[in-house]
């Protein structure tokens, strides 16, 4: 199944625009923060990059899911964080600055470690002759895709900050927009798969959702992290970026194919309430411990 021209010509400016909208808010610096605190970084990247496509794999297995639809959701485990896992980080009291740096050193690593788990997908999950070779050409595609627009932005940021501060508030509306718009157009592309796989994909989505949102959180509370910093690698991990994954599936000159856009649209959709929640449940105690403390200052 092809991608239709609407999605075709949508997909690069919407996509461009949410990637520029995240290069506004990124510095050299959240590269450099790495170095300044290894532990929290390598922990979430470690659940990013090594646990989540494992569990990933497992749920695709475990509920049965039709080819096409399992690779869809291995493309979408090996998608990074993005600037709805910022916002809901800084809405949560996570530490933001983390997010922006995991973020930041995901995207750049998405490069190389997206082409090669759909490549691997594709050979497990579908016959053999319709896997896409590992070639550079797509490899630089994921980077034009990714990095592009964010370094744009990040040199926006650099030479002219007072107009990138100002344009970050917009930029984070217009992609929320822009995703909204995004998962529409996929769904409506593919409504009959979506009508006859949501029971099963819409679970598989969740429970991938819920399960990344707990790992995200716990591994790191286990291995004494500090709270704040595990709220954000949670949100992190557990907020993948589905418009990424989305563009992926559906671009004429990668994977083409819009039945593996649609675990990545029904995630997006799913994972507003889930990080809500997710939110919720970390703060629970979070307004009476600022009230005691005032109270004994």
């Amino acid at each position: 199944m092809t991608a239709s021209p609407l999605l075709t010509a949508f997909l690069p400016i919407a996509l461009g625009i949410i990637m520029l909208g995240l290069g506004l808010s990124l510095t050299l610096a959240d590269f450099a923060r790495v170095v300044k605190y290894p532990k929290p970084v390598l922990v979430g990247l470690a659940c990013q990059i090594l646990l989540l496509p494992f569990i990933c794999f497992l749920i695709a297995n475990g509920f049965g899911l039709e080819a096409a639809l399992a690779v869809g959701l291995m493309l979408l485990a090996a998608s990074p964080g993005g600037t709805t896992a910022n916002l809901f980080s800084h809405l949560a009291h996570g530490d933001v600055a983390l997010n922006i740096t995991l973020t930041a050193v995901n995207s750049l690593i998405a490069i190389l470690t997206m082409p090669l788990l759909v490549n691997l997908s594709l050979i497990y999950f579908m016959e053999s002759d319709q896997a896409i070779p590992l070639q550079f050409a797509k490899v630089m595609q994921v980077f034009a895709i990714v990095l592009l627009p964010v370094g744009l932005g990040m040199l926006i940021r650099r030479y002219a900050p007072s107009f990138a501060a100002r344009m970050e508030k917009p930029m984070k509306l217009v992609a929320a927009l822009f995703l909204a718009f995004t998962i529409v157009l996929a769904l409506a592309k593919d409504w009959q798969t979506v009508v006859e796989y949501a029971p099963v994909v819409g679970v598989a989505a969740l429970l991938f959702n819920l399960i990344s949102l707990g790992l995200g959180y716990w591994v790191p509370r286990l291995l004494r992290i500090p709270k704040r910093q595990a709220i954000a690698i949670g949100m992190e991990i557990g907020i993948h970026n589905g418009t990424l994954a989305i563009a992926l599936a559906l671009s004429p000159s990668l994977l083409n194919n819009a039945t593996m856009a649609v675990p990545a649209a029904i995630y997006s959709l799913i994972m507003f309430f889930t990080a809500a929640a997710f939110g919720w449940w970390v703060n629970r105690g979070h307004k009476e411990a600022i009230a005691a403390q005032e109270t004994a200052n």
